[in-house]
């Protein structure tokens, strides 16, 4: 992964993490999905999203604004 990308959001569940990516970006925040949970065992791990660093004081107050859970 490129530098300046920072974790906004972690989760157990691949579809929540998906839809915090999908609200980051209709505000025009690029943001990336990682899946850490291990291939043969999906209780393992977790889904992280990342966006750049500059962007993180406007993804938080999105996120609040949208009843995201930090």
């Amino acid at each position: 992964m490129e530098k300046n990308w920072v974790k906004i959001y972690t989760s157990s569940n691949f579809y929540e993490s998906e839809i915090v990516k999908q609200v980051l970006t209709g505000y025009q925040i690029d943001a990336v999905v990682l899946n850490r949970q291990a291939s043969s065992h999906q209780a393992f791990g977790d889904i992280e999203v990342y966006i750049h660093q500059e962007n993180f004081g406007r993804a938080i107050e999105i996120m609040i604004l949208n009843q995201i859970n930090l």
